[in-house]
């Protein structure tokens, strides 16, 4: 069963990646990136490591896309999209895969509760805390700097065409 999840995470993964690349709407593709996001975050779950995946959740796919949406509506205003739906049947689709996730998703909540281990996991918190902040400090604080910069500079894009 865990081999059966992996492949579906991972081809949800793989979809959602192709999606983002060939998609023309910056808007779709902002949405793939979010799946894409949480199907990682379902990877790093599978793992077992469930505070790197809560990370992924609040971080990634809420915090910065956010901010990319924001970005994207900023940048390209006006884009409205009419005319009749073009995904009516995938959209009819939407409600059984879902029901077939969630099932999946019990089934694997349960098998975990089976089978928990006593022990705490090696990535624990404090240790992924304490690994953070000495030996992978540089590239931690590096990132935090590209995203302020990224902020700024969407920023005073949006300034500039208003």
């Amino acid at each position: 069963m865990a081999y059966a999840a992996f492949f579906i995470v991972a081809m949800i993964a793989t979809g959602s990646a192709l999606g983002l690349i060939l998609r023309t709407n910056a808007i779709h593709g902002a949405l793939f990136l979010v799946v894409n996001l949480g199907s990682i975050a379902a990877l790093y779950l599978m793992l077992g490591a469930e505070f790197l995946a809560a990370a992924q959740v609040i971080v990634y796919a809420g915090a910065i896309m956010v901010l990319f949406v924001f970005a994207i509506m900023v940048l390209i205003p006006g884009k409205e999209e009419t005319g009749p739906d073009p995904r009516r049947a995938a959209r009819l689709l939407a409600l059984p895969v879902g029901a077939l996730l969630l099932l999946l998703l019990v089934f694997v909540i349960v098998g975990r509760l089976r089978g928990a281990p006593t022990g705490g996991p090696s990535g624990s918190v404090p240790a992924l805390g304490r690994l953070l902040f000495t030996s992978y400090l540089f590239p931690f604080e590096l990132t935090s700097v590209l995203l302020l910069a990224a902020m700024v500079g969407v920023l005073l894009l949006a300034r500039r065409r208003a």
